[in-house]
């Protein structure tokens, strides 16, 4: 089915990439924002075209979610032979407001679970969406050549498409996206006040957990806004948990075990790589000489060992040009890597 042409209504950092990928696709791409300039910056990147398209296939609406309902119904009336989809991480009370208008059978909501804490078109990136998840969230009255359409405008750009209806997803995206990032933004506004000797304890651990505080706060009160009712229900749930663990602590080690426990539990059943069933993996350290050219020698060596890399992280020692690199790899395979790696010279251990 041809999707081609595509317009995307706003050049942000998802609009861009998604037209990024799509004209890498070989489909053809129209670009729209209310700022010139944002559309400027994505043509100049090869996104697509900033020509007025007279009939696209599909309307992708990427504007910020507090106008996103008004968008649509703008490119349901203007455009009666296009299938009309979004972007937006909250798609219930979308769809509610979009029901009923006219041509509402040719919208589809759906959200790419990808993203940064970047924004802007000149954040892009065309392999954004590879391998990601691709909610798809039609009403029961979208025409099934419009679900296609979504559907194949997600595989056009490498994700994976996941069909599920709108009040399932914002149920789950409350789970592991919104307040996840509740969370991260609680640890790191801990920080403040912190002595500089405090904070130079800081490991990978710190910035993995609070890597997303730094996204756009503008964005994410409104995406916290439109979904509130779930949000505040996981995050009740959090602070249950909480003060289990404050009442715990130094008085009841089982009860604390059990909290510690359930949250290991909760990382098995994150999806592996591929979706696929998540392997028990340990991680090998290696420390490399911040230079040029030190990370391609190890990850040729590690090539050279047979053992295939599951994940990697650098850090980078306090006081010293050297960086610590984490390789993760399927647990039975550690001590094979270690020891490769140790004959070619590397300070590695598992």
């Amino acid at each position: 089915m041809s999707v081609s042409p595509v317009l995307v209504m706003g050049c942000g950092l998802i609009g861009t990439s998604l037209a990024l990928a799509l004209t890498d696709a070989g489909v053809e791409v129209h670009l729209d924002d209310v700022l010139d300039t944002n559309v400027e910056l994505a043509v100049a990147r090869g996104a697509g075209t900033a020509d007025p398209v007279e009939s696209p296939s599909v309307v992708v609406v990427a504007v910020p979610p507090s106008e996103v309902a008004a968008c649509i119904a703008h490119a349901l009336e203007t455009w009666p032979g296009a299938t009309v989809t979004d972007v937006a991480s909250v798609k219930a009370a979308l769809q509610s407001v979009v029901s009923g208008h006219p041509g509402s059978e040719r919208y589809v909501g759906s959200h790419p679970m990808a993203g940064s804490e970047r924004s802007g078109p000149m954040a892009a990136y065309a392999k954004l969406f590879e391998g990601r998840p691709w909610a798809v969230t039609p009403s029961p009255e979208a025409a099934p050549e419009s679900i296609q359409r979504v559907v194949e405008i997600a595989k056009l750009v490498g994700a994976v498409p996941l069909q599920m209806d709108a009040e399932a997803h914002d149920r789950a995206v409350a789970v592991v996206s919104h307040v996840p990032h509740v969370l991260a933004v609680l640890t790191a506004a801990r920080l403040h006040g912190a002595p500089t000797d405090h904070l130079a304890l800081s490991g990978p651990g710190l910035r993995d957990v609070t890597r997303i505080a730094g996204s756009d706060i503008a964005l994410w009160q409104e995406i916290l806004a439109a979904n509130a009712t779930e949000v505040r229900t996981v995050l009740e749930q959090v602070r249950g948990d909480l003060d289990r663990v404050i009442d715990a602590i130094g008085t009841d080690t089982d009860r604390l075990g059990d909290v510690l426990q359930s949250g290991q539990d909760g990382t098995r059943l994150i999806p592996g790589k591929h979706g696929e069933q998540v392997t028990e993996l340990a991680t090998v350290h290696v420390s490399v000489l911040d230079q040029p050219g030190e990370l391609s020698r190890l990850m040729a060596h590690t090539g050279e060992s047979g053992v295939n890399i599951e994940d990697i992280r650098i850090d980078h020692e306090l006081g010293r040009r050297v960086g610590q690199v984490e390789i993760s790899v399927v647990a039975a395979h550690a001590d094979t890597l270690v020891e490769a790696l140790t004959a070619r010279g590397w300070s590695a251990y598992s």
